[in-house]
């Protein structure tokens, strides 16, 4: 009989099995989630799904795109997402690193406790080639499955299905694209989007643009944390727009998360200083001359910039304040 597996077109003998099929093609079923014929096929259903002629399947799996040391994250001041607790309140992705290896090494400098992951076709022609969950241990590092490239609220759906199937988790980061030249959400859908994820049981954290109005209505779509961008994505231009993040962050009953535009370490202190309750980068780390180094500074920062928050600045003057008295001067 004649199927299509991820757009190809395969021949596949009579009274073969999902599980038999991935198997055949060297895959291991725990590492994959299979879509057929647009339903996802249960993993505990592998074994007794047989494939037929004509069966159109996705077989996806996540992608990617020295001990830590230094100060330690406040254990006392945690970030808790949907009832979850994370002692790192910085998030980094798994794209554009040179292998995963580096991405491993990156993660154990920065000292994180959430990856951002792509839901990928996986690659049937070389089932063998490394995957991000044989160097980032899923046991160790929460996953967040995230829907980038997706420009439709039906996509970024499809998508996270997908990703729960594969891996099982409900904690879910949607991004829906407006266009290709800036990377800016398309908040209209991302709304719809939130919506219906929320009602199907998943946790969103959603990418925003840094509008606050938007940013309410996906709160009120169902949201567990807004994530507005600081930059477009991968343009490491810093905060943009502080006064309308500072907006947000005052207006959020759940936790505001920068997300996108980060270039270096001070970029995230200042996200920090404004009051969020994260920051999300990738490109930062991974771009950066050497990524280990700048996922240990992008640590710091965060931590920095979020005591410098809770200590409360001191109040910006128009002149001189001398620190010592001017009574009993000699």
């Amino acid at each position: 009989m004649q199927i299509t597996i991820n757009g190809e077109t395969r021949e596949l003998g009579a009274n073969t099995s999902v599980d038999g099929l991935l198997r055949e093609i060297g895959l291991d079923p725990a590492k994959v989630a299979v879509e057929r014929n647009l339903e996802i096929v249960p993993k505990s259903t592998y074994t007794d799904t047989m494939v037929a002629d004509g069966d159109k399947l996705e077989i996806v799996h996540f992608i990617g795109g020295g001990a830590p040391d230094g100060v330690p994250a406040e254990e006392d001041d945690p970030l808790v997402i949907a009832g979850r607790t994370f002692k790192s309140r910085l998030i980094i992705g798994t794209g554009k690193y040179a292998d995963y290896e580096v991405n491993r090494q990156a993660c154990v400098a920065a000292d994180i406790d959430m990856i951002t992951v792509a839901v990928r076709r996986v690659n049937l022609t070389d089932p063998d080639q490394p995957m991000l969950i044989d160097y980032i241990d899923p046991k160790k590092y929460t996953y967040l499955p995230n829907t980038a490239g997706c420009f439709t609220a039906d996509d970024a759906v499809r998508t996270l299905r997908l990703a729960r199937e594969a891996g099982g988790w409900d904690l879910v980061k949607l991004e829906i694209l407006g266009e290709t030249r800036t990377l800016y959400p398309m908040m209209p859908e991302t709304i719809e989007a939130t919506a219906k994820l929320t009602e199907e049981g998943f946790k969103v954290m959603a990418y925003c643009s840094d509008d606050p109005i938007l940013c309410k209505r996906v709160e009120e779509a169902g949201a567990v944390a807004i994530m507005p961008l600081g930059a477009p994505i991968g343009s490491g231009l810093g905060i943009q727009n502080p006064v309308n993040i500072r907006l947000i962050v005052e207006q959020t009953d759940v936790p505001v998360i920068v997300d996108a535009g980060v270039g270096i370490a001070s970029d995230a202190a200042i996200a920090m200083e404004l009051g969020c309750d994260g920051v999300l980068m990738n490109t930062a780390i991974a771009e950066a001359k050497d990524p280990i180094m700048m996922a240990r500074a992008m640590k710091h920062a965060v931590i920095a910039g979020r005591q410098a928050y809770l200590a409360g600045r001191m109040p910006k003057k128009m002149y001189a304040d001398p620190s010592s008295p001017l009574s009993g001067l000699i």
